[in-house]
């Protein structure tokens, strides 16, 4: 070999050893720079609620810039119609009746009406899996701000993977006395004034959070707003602009519609606290809700929340009771302004973030209904998946009563358990759910129908039963609720129990 050949060899292998030392540097930083992830989830929200899911009087232009930045999902479905169950779902990635955890904590009794209810979980199970206990175990940070609704004292959040949990405890609702308005009285969030907004006081503790958790690594926030939940109120100049808008009508309710401007401002901080810290760009943001709006079937209320083109709503195996608005902005990752039609689920977040944060979910041994729609959000692959199933056994405090469903490609399925009548809808030509075909494609709802009752035999689903105190004349009479010690207190709401 002449000289020049091989000084030319030698600047060849010296480059190749530097490119292979910056490959090596770049393939460790990448598996140890692992993405942020901020879960912001909505309560009661409604499916038509947002700007950018058709919404003409609300104002939701950071939730819009969410979705054109991101990737907008048109089947996306909470794990049930109510939000325990619906949370349970989020947290664990199993569906709310193989937990038994099929009604919100801790329900009503309606000792009168056709069917009593089976007794449902007060609780998480000690010991599950959780989205926090799985990405802390990976590395990340992990602080609840906000509603848990998932258990009592030994079940908050700290008990199920979070180092941090502020507002979390067992109150379904903003709670007494002055609901969003201070003083407050939650976890770890105590005092205030009336003066004090509680969206404004959650976004003030999550930008607590980020300082200090940014410059450390990874972390996992789940920010489960109280909002857009009752009691409706919201600061006097917010609501002002809304009666302006709607001439000083009841509908659009210019109150609501200032508390959904509420979580839009919250998000904006949000974002804007990400961007301050320089992390932005590495932090993933999910948005979506727990069950659809309220003040539709069964109420003499004017309209609340706005479901869009769906029926029903919170309570109701309807569309507009599980169907939720879902989106994913992935930095790098989601192509902007995409959207997905592909039904996904609530019990799907676990799976698909150990996935965002490279975790071995194939190594686990708990059992998890949900997939990694990781393949959607880079639009690598679809689902291999046709089939969702839903089991609310209970009645609603929205009107709603016990049933089951199921969602198979473009056809809907809901069993209704007072008298077993079945309803089958085709979403794809009728996704309002107008006209039911159970009689017209019995042979498809009878097909789909065992299908339903073999999914709820291999979770074990509880079931309700003849009530030998069936009485209509008091169908409608509540006693006490579940888990309380005595009568419930006017309203029905047990908050001290």
């Amino acid at each position: 070999m002449n000289r020049r050949s091989f000084l030319e060899g030698l600047a060849g292998a010296a480059a190749l050893s530097q490119f292979s030392h910056i490959a090596i540097a770049q393939s460790a930083k990448s598996k140890t720079n692992k993405p942020n992830i901020v879960l912001m989830l909505v309560d009661d929200l409604g499916y038509g609620d947002f700007a950018c899911y058709g919404s003409t009087f609300h104002e939701t232009p950071n939730i819009d810039r969410l979705a054109r930045e991101g990737m907008k999902f048109t089947n996306a479905y909470a794990a049930a119609p109510v939000c325990s169950p619906s949370r349970a779902g989020i947290m664990t990635g199993q569906a709310p009746a193989r937990l038994q955890l099929t009604q919100w904590i801790p329900g009503v009794i309606y000792p009168h009406k056709k069917l009593t209810e089976p007794s449902p979980a007060l609780h998480l199970p000690k010991g599950v899996p959780t989205l926090a206990s799985e990405l802390k175990a990976l590395g990340y940070q992990t602080a609840s701000i906000g509603k848990w609704h998932l258990g009592k004292e030994g079940y908050y959040p700290e008990n199920f993977g979070f180092d941090v949990n502020v507002a979390g405890d067992n109150h379904g609702h903003p709670a007494p006395p002055h609901g969003y308005f201070g003083p407050f009285k939650y976890h770890n969030l105590t005092g205030y004034t009336q003066q004090d907004n509680l969206t404004e006081v959650l976004t003030q503790k999550t930008d607590e959070f980020l300082e200090q958790a940014a410059p450390k690594g990874p972390f996992f926030l789940y920010l489960a707003e109280y909002a857009v939940h009752m009691p409706l109120q919201e600061r006097p100049e917010h609501i002002a602009k809304y009666k302006r808008k709607n001439h000083n009508q009841d509908e659009p309710d210019p109150v609501y519609a200032a508390m959904v401007e509420s979580v839009d401002t919250a998000l904006g901080r949000v974002r804007a606290k990400l961007e301050q810290l320089g992390v932005a760009d590495n932090t993933i943001i999910v948005l979506t809700s727990d069950n659809g709006g309220v003040g539709f079937q069964g109420r003499s209320l004017h309209r609340i929340g706005d479901n869009g083109p769906l029926h029903g709503g919170k309570g109701f195996m309807y569309e507009g009771g599980i169907r939720e608005p879902l989106i994913v902005h992935w930095p790098g990752v989601t192509k902007a302004g995409s959207i997905s039609d592909v039904p996904v689920w609530g019990c799907d977040f676990l799976p698909t973030f150990i996935s965002m944060a490279g975790g071995p979910l194939a190594t686990r041994t708990t059992p998890c209904d949900g997939l990694d729609i990781s393949p959607l959000l880079r639009g690598t692959g679809s689902l291999h998946r046709d089939t969702l199933y839903w089991h609310y056994p209970h009645y609603s405090d929205q009107g709603g009563t016990p049933t089951g469903g199921m969602r198979q490609g473009d056809w809907k399925l809901i069993e209704f358990f007072e008298d077993g009548h079945l309803e089958l809808y085709n979403l794809k030509l009728d996704e309002g759910e107008q006209y039911d075909f159970a009689s017209t494609y019995s042979d498809k709802a009878m097909q789909m129908h065992a299908q339903l009752k073999q999914w709820r035999e291999g979770l074990h689903a509880q079931m309700p039963s003849p009530n030998p105190n069936y009485d209509p004349s008091k169908a409608g009479a509540h006693e006490g609720i579940l888990g309380c010690s005595a009568k419930a207190p006017a309203g029905g709401r047990c908050w001290e129990d």
